[in-house]
């Protein structure tokens, strides 16, 4: 396999696949000290089988006309300089593996530096350690740029990290997304309740999680799913949001469920009071979850409750008096 090969690339040799040949030219950049890029990848609609393909600099080619003439917010030095550096592979019918069938392995350029070739863009990785070490920063509330300054200066420099501010970024854009795993989904696996907290939401429940409010009242989706929010006060007597959830419909499972994964994501942890409207189905769904938590009513709901229900009865009261004296006016 490449993995055992060491040397350079020749015509002649043969690959599995693919992603083996891409492997091997990748891991010959970073070890000779340029960056790679993928030029074409050809496949059989037959079978569906790579018949062809060609891996090349990344300095390859020219920058199209016109792609840089408007005005750049950042400006991005010019990279390609039609280097024609590149390993292009084709399908054996007899072996059915890919065979090197054209090599260039002379560069038009400088290449990066021993001290430099682990932060080309196709060598940077960050591994399970430093993974754990970001999303614990971003957990206890340290903003990325600081996060990533501390890591630098725990390793002598930039040059010892072996990845860069973006992809410190990306890779806390990728665990928010994961985040919203907090999902239930029906038979058929479509999403049917979601909820969500990041980690700003978790640190905040964990502060001023004693008296929580939970409505479902603030609005709906196109298709009519409620929106529930769980909210707080802080020192302050500002508003800090705990969670919020896409719902599938308002029924005691979807509740249960809901308040459930709430708790999980806050570690268990149960609020002190728990305040919502006078929806049966919530107030059941409480009682079974929020055991340790006294459970109240929002008078803002008691309010729209006894309006919704009263403002017909007076309407027609002054229906009938306006009635009443449009017949004295006849007498």
């Amino acid at each position: 396999g490449w993995c055992a090969m060491k040397g350079m690339p020749q015509v002649g040799m043969f690959f599995e696949s693919s992603e083996e040949a891409w492997l091997f030219w990748r891991a010959y950049g970073g070890r000779v000290g340029f960056d790679v890029r993928k030029r074409y990848n050809n496949v059989s609609k037959f079978d569906g089988k790579v018949t062809s393909c060609r891996f090349v600099c990344a300095n390859e080619g020219h920058r199209k006309k016109g792609q840089r003439e408007f005005i750049q917010k950042c400006f991005r030095a010019q990279t390609r300089t039609d280097c024609k550096a590149r390993m292009s592979l084709t399908l054996d019918q007899e072996s059915e593996n890919l065979e090197i069938t054209d090599v260039v392995l002379e560069h038009n350029h400088l290449l990066h530096l021993p001290q430099t070739r682990h932060l080309m863009a196709s060598q940077r990785k960050i591994s399970e350690f430093q993974a754990f070490e970001i999303e614990a920063a971003d957990d206890s509330g340290i903003r990325p740029q600081a996060a990533y300054e501390l890591a630098t200066r725990q390793v002598g420099g930039p040059l010892n990290l072996g990845y860069t501010p973006r992809d410190h970024r990306n890779h806390l854009q990728s665990k928010r997304q994961r985040e919203l795993a907090f999902g239930q989904a029906d038979c058929e696996e479509n999403i049917s309740n979601i909820f969500w907290a990041d980690a700003k939401m978790m640190l905040d429940y964990a502060h001023f999680g004693d008296v929580v409010t939970f409505d479902t009242t603030f609005g709906t989706n196109k298709e009519y799913r409620p929106f529930g929010v769980f909210l707080g006060l802080n020192q302050f007597r500002e508003t800090k949001v705990f969670g919020a959830a896409l719902m599938f419909d308002e029924t005691l499972a979807s509740f249960k469920w809901l308040f459930k994964t709430f708790l999980g994501a806050h570690n268990g942890r149960q609020p002190r009071t728990i305040y919502t409207d006078q929806d049966y189905a919530m107030g059941r769904a409480v009682e079974d979850v929020f055991t340790e938590a006294y459970h109240g009513l929002c008078t803002f709901h008691i309010m729209q409750n006894a309006v919704k229900h009263l403002s017909p009865i007076k309407g027609e009261d002054e229906d009938e008096g306006e009635e009443k004296e449009e017949g004295e006016d006849k007498d």
